[in-house]
């Protein structure tokens, strides 16, 4: 289990007349990662730096992009840490105002500003899991989605055929408890594994 963002969020503060804009985006992948900073590189593109953390499993890294070393990329790095989030990049644009702010007061522009993208997200709880689909007789379909509110089980799709054929998303220790609750399955096949879920 660990925490991560629903949905991106950002802030923008002004310090000494220097614009810092702060995006924090969800990411399950390295590549995930340095796509979305490239997408706001392009965004703000006449802008002097692009400074991000992001924190994906075990990967970490980090970039002051110009700044002082130090400035930037640690501070934000922390900021995830120290929030004890994952699967995330957090991306600080700096438009440069005029006047410099010497490292202290860059340390405290780019944390600022990317605390406040932080406030307005909404944490949630992931979880490693299993996406599988489960064949059941149109007379268990009541009792499946009570069993399966109770055990946090998602239901992501259901199609109505022959039988009922559900795409459910779990741990393995909660599916094997659906397994073992007495409903009648008929049919199961998994999808994939090893993927991340949102806890219900």
């Amino acid at each position: 289990m660990f925490k991560s963002i629903k949905n991106e969020a950002e802030a923008e503060i002004i310090e000494k007349k220097s614009k810092f804009i702060a995006k924090i985006i969800a990411v399950n992948s390295k590549e995930e990662a340095e796509k979305k900073l490239e997408q706001v590189r392009k965004k703000y593109h006449d802008a002097k730096h692009h400074t991000y953390a992001y924190i994906i499993g075990n990967i970490e890294k980090c970039s002051d992009d110009g700044e002082p070393s130090g400035t930037a990329g640690s501070p934000l790095l922390d900021l995830l840490k120290n929030n004890k989030l994952s699967n995330v990049i957090i991306i600080v644009t700096r438009y440069f105002g005029g006047i410099l702010l010497g490292t202290g007061g860059l340390v405290r522009a780019y944390t600022e500003s990317a605390k406040k993208a932080i406030e307005n997200a909404e944490i949630i709880e992931k979880e490693y899991g299993i996406r599988y689909c489960v064949e059941i007789s149109y007379k268990n379909i009541k009792e499946i989605e009570y069993i399966c509110k109770q055990l946090e089980i998602n239901i992501k799709k259901s199609e109505y055929k022959e039988n009922v054929v559900m795409l459910l998303e779990s741990n393995k220790e909660k599916k094997e408890k659906l397994e073992n609750s007495g409903i009648e399955i008929l049919s199961e096949k998994m999808i994939e594994d090893n993927i991340i879920i949102n806890k219900v």
